[in-house]
């Protein structure tokens, strides 16, 4: 058999069409990635050889039935397939000498590729930031691929003697298994079996092994059709000689090993990611999540269609995210990729419609064309239904400042953790309940409309009376909003808030320590800023937490609108940057304010910490070191918006104005009499807490929607002098989702990829270099193989 296989390597390096279908590989290849903008690696700017493996097994399809054209149509067609069956040799060696030929010779093809690898891997931001592990899993994929197609090839040569048709058959059965049973999935009539005609497909298995990921499902995949199609070609020559029962007798045993192989593998797959981050490993926490759906998870994710490379990124990130996730659920997950933009003019506005009823609203991107920018509206939206409830996920988390590669990478970073959220609140039948509370001159139901409804889809929200709210209401609650009260507590509701967070219930509090206002600066210019007494502080003291009496300056702030003067009888309104509005860039990777946008403030005032046993302090939110205090009482101008600011006095340190506080908390009323006005319900707390967890912001603003000139509210986090969208709601929704208790949920926002970028300076100077590089480098590669290999050739056999 090895003598054969020697012989055919020898007659496919012989042969001209080898050189010219390998390439015509590599000069496809070379140019759609390092020549055209569609596929352009260097226009993409990540370090990664990814678009070269979405494009391989369309080229495979041409290079493959090429080189196993041949294989018997030619012996066939010479006459030589009757002496070639009469070796000392069984038919499935004959085939398998054969399909090892044409299997190396396809590998072989993919070395000169290698020069991809190479300038990748210089032309990183940092020299080698190229995921070797990834990259190489993806080249696995690609052989598992060429073998799968070598074998197809194998089958169709031994079918006719026309090396045309084997082409023909190969490039078609090929284009079938890899694409076919997808397109069957997406007809109406098989959509409810599309998830399980995926899975006959090739195209499913091998996008799983080339990101970088190998299964032993896909692996036994990949080794089923080789099988099943060097099978049919050994029954087909058989067909044409005397039926080789004892070979079926050997091999029979063999079989039935492999079955139970096959059942074992399916039974009890193995995974192993060989990424560096380990990206396509879904955690444990969302396997268990989605094993407990009983009914069909229905998932519209809308970023797809005509999308820049990192929007391709996103998407097929998000995209990956459900294939691994499909196979921890015990019910089937449709996911459905709906492109807005699709369509004529009618159906498109008929779409988007429909998309802004359901709350889906768009992101209008710049586009950089080699014609210059364009405007594209795109969708980085899904939209979850799971028993006639449905949840909108942001695919997309931006940033203030924040490069875009950046901020895409940070979304990709943040998918798990969004979706599971999400499937996690559609799961839920009963929704905790979290209160807002009243009677304090809190904040109004208007000012809170927006933050209440955000919380909605994952729980039941309303507002709570401290005064009236019994011992049986506190318990039904799970967390407690404090939002900006500007009177002071008795002693009655300051025991209740006591009760409640030593009893396990989570408490979140938005405070502001001042009465400053800017309607009350712009009516008088000047306002004697004081400090709020509400009667909290020795509470808070006892949980280790001291509100300062002050306002913080920033340099870092917003802006608001001044008159300026007048013009021609008009006045002039122009942006002013107003210290005493802070906005608050989060800088650690605690996971409430991970990768969250800034944060904008409104008379901010400073916090202290206490060391308290027990008690864990983490300071979530701090101004800029370019800051200042004013202590109260103090005067707040708006004079100081017409003077230049002095750098030099605003040099300090950053101020603490979000602590969060964790563990056991004990209570502030122990060895305390009951105080008056409490139902007989209650009684002072035992020595045994239970651990809880505390939020205190400094800023009671924070979870305000400022309101249009009808007194509409705009969504939390809109500045509507500035049209910037902060990050407000952002950080209430997950503070919320982490005051409620799922821990190893929010973990999943720890997630931290590397960000793989191109050196873009270096891809500027020396771009014809590199472009030259992998379409010449290649090419070379093979002719300079070619010629030493004609050379031996010539010199071995001339006499």
């Amino acid at each position: 058999m090895f003598a054969l296989l020697k012989k055919e390597l020898a007659s496919y390096f012989s042969l001209q069409i080898a050189y010219l279908s390998i390439g015509i590989f590599l000069l496809i290849s070379g140019g759609m990635l390092w020549l055209f903008p569609e596929y352009s690696i260097l226009i993409a700017g990540y370090a990664t050889l990814q678009p070269f493996f979405d494009l391989a097994p369309y080229l495979f399809l041409f290079l493959i039935p090429a080189i196993t054209m041949r294989t018997f149509a030619e012996e066939r067609a010479l006459g030589t397939d009757e002496l070639l069956l009469t070796r000392p040799l069984s038919v499935f060696q004959l085939i398998w000498a054969k399909y090892l030929a044409a299997f190396i010779l396809s590998c072989l093809s993919l070395v000169p590729t290698l020069f991809y690898v190479f300038s990748i891997y210089q032309l990183g931001a940092e020299p080698g930031n190229l995921d070797a592990g990834a990259t190489f899993g993806s080249y696995l994929g690609l052989i598992c691929l060429a073998a799968v197609f070598t074998a197809i090839g194998i089958f169709a040569s031994s079918l006719s003697k026309n090396q045309v048709i084997s082409f023909l058959f190969t490039a078609g059965s090929g284009l079938f298994l890899f694409l076919g049973f997808d397109a069957l999935g997406e007809w109406s009539l098989l959509n409810s079996l599309s998830s399980y005609l995926q899975v006959l497909g090739i195209q499913a298995h091998y996008q799983s092994i080339s990101r970088g990921v190998l299964s032993t499902n896909d692996l036994i995949y990949f080794i089923d059709l080789i099988l099943l199609f060097l099978g049919l070609a050994v029954w087909n020559l058989n067909r044409r000689g005397v039926l080789d029962f004892g070979l079926i007798k050997k091999y029979g045993l063999s079989f039935a090993v492999f079955l139970m192989f096959n059942i074992s593998c399916f039974a009890w797959p193995l995974r192993y990611d060989f990424s560096a981050e380990k990206r396509y490993t879904i955690s444990e926490t969302s396997k268990k999540i989605a094993a407990h759906l009983e009914h069909t998870l229905k998932v519209n994710i809308y970023l797809t269609g005509e999308l820049p490379p990192g929007f391709r990124q996103l998407s097929k990130a998000s995209k990956d995210f459900w294939t691994d996730l499909k196979r921890s659920a015990s019910v089937p997950i449709q996911v459905s990729f709906i492109n807005p933009n699709e369509g004529n003019v009618s159906e498109q506005q008929k779409r988007l419609q429909t998309l802004y009823e359901e709350g889906i609203e768009p992101t209008n991107l710049s586009v950089k064309t080699e014609d210059g920018t364009i405007q594209k509206l795109i969708f980085p939206k899904a939209l979850l239904e799971y028993q006639n409830k449905k949840i909108i996920v942001d695919l997309l988390q931006a940033r203030m400042g924040t490069p875009p590669e950046l901020i895409l990478n940070n979304s990709i970073q943040n998918l798990e953790y969004a979706f599971a959220s999400a499937i996690n609140k559609l799961l839920k039948t009963e929704k905790p309940r979290v209160g807002f509370t009243e009677g304090h001159g809190e904040l109004s139901d208007l000012a809170l409309s927006d933050a209440m409804r955000a919380l909605e889809n994952g729980f039941t929200v309303g507002r709570v009376d401290l005064e009236k709210i019994s011992k049986e209401g506190l318990n039904q609650l799970s967390i407690l909003v404090i939002p900006k009260p500007l009177r002071p507590f008795t002693e009655a509701e300051k025991f209740k808030l006591d009760y409640f967070i030593t009893n396990g219930g989570r408490l979140l509090m938005a405070i502001d320590q001042s009465n400053a206002d800017l309607d009350s600066l712009r009516t008088g210019g000047d306002q004697l800023a004081y400090a709020h007494q509400l009667n909290l502080d020795d509470l808070l003291f006892k949980y280790g937490i001291r509100l300062n009496y002050d306002l913080i300056a920033d340099l870092n702030c917003a802006q608001i609108p001044m008159n300026v003067g007048n013009l021609a009888g008009e006045q002039q309104v122009q942006l002013l940057p107003w210290f005493y509005y802070p906005v608050i860039m989060p800088l650690i990777k605690h996971p409430i304010v991970k990768n969250l946008e800034g944060i904008r403030t409104e008379f901010a005032g400073s916090i202290d910490t206490l060391a308290v046993k027990g008690l864990k302090r983490t300071v979530l939110l701090s101004s800029s070191p370019y800051s200042k205090l004013l202590t109260l009482p103090g005067i707040v101008s708006l004079q100081t918006l017409e003077q230049n600011p002095d750098p030099e006095s605003f040099k300090g340190i950053s101020r603490p104005l979000a602590v969060l506080s964790e563990g056991i908390f004990n209570s502030a009323f122990e060895n305390r009499p009951l105080p008056t006005g409490l139902s007989k319900d209650f009684s002072l707390p035992s020595s045994a807490s239970k651990p809880s967890k505390l939020l205190v912001v400094a800023d009671g603003d924070i979870l305000k929607s400022q309101q249009d000139q009808d007194g509409a509210p705009y969504p939390l986090g809109f500045d509507r002098f500035s049209g910037q969208v902060y990050g407000n709601k952002a950080f209430l929704l997950n503070a919320i989702d982490y005051l409620s208790g799922d821990g190893a949920l929010i973990s999943l926002r720890n997630k931290d990829f590397k960000l793989r970028m191109l050196d873009r300076g270096k891809i500027k100077n020396e771009k014809r270099f590199w472009q030259a590089l992998n379409l010449l480098g290649p090419l070379s590669m093979l002719g300079i193989f070619g010629f030493f290999q004609h050379w031996y050739r010539k010199r071995k056999y001339t006499v």
